[in-house]
C-alpha cells in the first residue's frame, strides 16, 4: 500500500459521512401534524440536523416549522426556521442554561395538534443545562468536571445529570404533552440506548435519585450539600411507563455500527480485508490501546484472525483517569497506549478519532500512529510514556505532526478506531 496515512484517514472520512444529518434525518421524519411543528434540541449535531429538517420542509414536507436547537462552540450553521445557539461543551455554561429553559418553555406551549421533533445528539448532556429546583449551575459545573476527571463511564454520568436536571431523563417529553414527540436520535454511546444519549429527555427513566448518588460516591467524587439533599428527597424522573410519555416516540437513526460498516464495505473496495472488533467497545483508553495492539501483533504474526493486509475497525466510548495535567483526549489517550505497547512493528498503523471532529476539549479529532511514530518522537526529545503519564497526547503528536483536524463534522457517532496491518 503506497500511503496508509490517507488510506486510514480516507476511511474515517467515510465513517463521518455516512453520519451526515442530511442524509439521516429525511427518511425518518413524521407525517406532518395539523397544527404546529417545533423543533428543539441539542447535541454537536442538532445545527446540521435542523438544517436537514429545513430542507425537507423546503420540499414540501411541512409548512408551519419552528424552533431553537443548541449546539457546541463553532458547530452552528445556518438555517432560516430555526433558531441555532451555541453554547459550552463538555462542562456546561450560562448559554446552555438560557438555552434549556427557553426549549423547555417552547415544548410546553405545544398542543394535542402539534408536533414536538426533537433532534437529539451526542454532547447534549452538557449543552441542555438546567438544573433541577433548588441547584445552581455552578453545581452542575463542579460535578461535570470531577466526573469528567473521575474515569467514569458515560452511563454512569449520564445517570447523575438526569437525576439533577429539569429537563432530562424524559423531562422535555414530558413538558411537551399531550403534543406528539418525535424524538430522532444520533448515537454517541455504546449500545445505542435512547435513555442513555444526551441523558435522555425524551426517554423515560428506571434508575433512581439514590443510584445517582451511588456513582458520585463510588467515584470518590465530593458531593455539595444542596446536590445530596436533592437526590435524597428527589422523587426522580418520569418512569417509561409515565402516561404522559404515551404520545412519545423516539428513532436512532444513525448509530456507530453504520459507519463502521461503511468503512469496512470501502477497506474491501480497497482490497484490504476488514474485522469490525465491535461498535461499543469501552475501558480505560490506554488499555484498549494496549489490547488493540496484540490483536495486530497476532495479525502481523500469524496471519490470524486474517492475513494481512487487513483493518481492525473499532468504536465505542472509552474513558480516562486523568492523573496528569496534560492536554488530552480518549482517542489520543488510546494511541499512546497503542503506540507503546505495539512498538516499532514493521507495517502496522492505527487511527482513532472521534466523529464529531472534537477529542476532549479541543477542536482536534484525533491523531495517527505509524511504525516509525516512536523512532521520529526520540529524535525530537519526545518521551510517549511521559507523555501518557501527564495526559498530554495532544501535545505528543502535535509536535510529530500526526494530529487529525477536520474541524467541526456537524455529526456525531462516537469514536472510529482502524488498525492496519500491511
Amino acid at each position: 500500500m503506497s500511503d496508509p496515512r490517507q488510506f486510514l484517514r480516507g476511511l474515517f472520512d467515510t465513517a463521518v459521512a455516512a453520519a451526515d444529518p442530511l442524509l439521516r434525518v429525511p427518511e425518518y421524519l413524521p407525517p406532518p401534524p395539523r397544527g404546529r411543528v417545533l423543533v428543539v434540541g441539542a447535541g454537536k449535531a442538532s445545527a446540521r440536523m435542523a438544517q436537514a429538517v429545513e430542507q425537507a420542509a423546503r420540499d414540501g414536507w411541512a409548512d408551519d416549522v419552528e424552533g431553537l436547537v443548541v449546539t457546541r462552540y463553532g458547530h452552528a450553521v445556518p438555517c432560516e426556521r430555526i433558531e441555532v445557539v451555541e453554547a459550552a461543551h463538555p462542562v456546561p455554561d450560562d448559554a446552555g442554561q438560557r438555552a434549556a429553559r427557553r426549549i423547555l418553555s417552547l415544548v410546553s406551549s405545544a398542543g394535542p395538534d402539534d408536533l414536538v421533533l426533537a433532534l437529539i445528539s451526542g454532547g447534549g448532556s452538557s449543552l441542555l443545562a438546567l438544573p433541577a429546583d433548588g441547584l445552581t449551575l455552578a453545581d452542575k459545573q463542579a460535578l461535570s468536571t470531577a466526573l469528567l476527571r473521575s474515569g467514569a463511564s458515560i452511563s454512569e454520568m449520564n445517570v447523575v445529570r438526569k437525576h439533577l436536571s429539569s429537563v432530562k431523563g424524559g423531562r422535555l417529553a414530558e413538558a411537551a404533552y399531550p403534543a406528539r414527540t418525535v424524538g430522532l436520535l444520533m448515537s454517541d454511546v455504546p449500545g445505542d440506548d435512547p435513555g442513555v444519549i444526551a441523558s435522555g429527555p425524551t426517554v423515560g427513566e428506571s434508575t433512581t435519585p439514590g443510584e445517582a448518588l451511588a456513582v458520585l460516591d463510588g467515584n470518590g467524587i465530593d458531593v455539595p450539600g444542596p446536590v445530596r439533599g436533592h437526590l435524597l428527597a428527589a422523587s426522580g424522573c418520569p418512569s417509561p411507563d409515565d402516561p404522559r410519555l404515551a404520545t412519545t416516540e423516539n428513532h436512532v437513526i444513525a448509530a456507530p455500527w453504520q459507519s463502521l460498516r461503511a468503512a469496512a464495505d470501502a477497506a474491501r473496495a480497497a482490497g484490504v480485508t476488514p474485522l469490525v472488533l465491535g461498535d461499543a467497545i469501552e475501558g480505560e483508553a490506554r488499555e484498549v490501546g494496549t489490547v488493540l495492539a496484540g490483536i495486530a501483533r497476532q495479525v502481523y504474526r500469524h496471519g490470524e484472525p486474517a492475513s494481512a493486509p487487513c483493518v481492525l475497525l473499532s468504536g465505542g466510548e472509552t474513558t480516562v483517569t486523568v492523573r496528569g495535567d496534560g492536554r488530552g483526549g480518549r482517542n489520543v489517550e488510546l494511541l499512546l497506549g497503542f503506540a507503546l505497547a505495539v512498538g516499532e512493528l514493521p507495517g502496522v498503523h492505527a487511527l482513532s478519532c472521534d466523529t464529531d471532529g472534537v477529542d476532549g476539549s479541543e477542536e482536534i479529532a484525533g491523531a495517527l500512529v505509524a511504525p516509525d511514530t516512536l523512532a521520529r518522537a526520540r529524535a525530537l526529545g519526545l518521551d510517549a510514556a511521559a507523555a501518557l503519564a501527564a495526559n498530554d497526547g495532544h501535545t505528543f503528536f502535535e509536535k510529530l505532526g500526526d494530529q487529525v483536524v477536520t474541524g467541526p463534522t456537524l455529526t456525531n457517532v462516537n469514536d472510529f478506531r482502524a488498525v492496519l496491518v500491511v
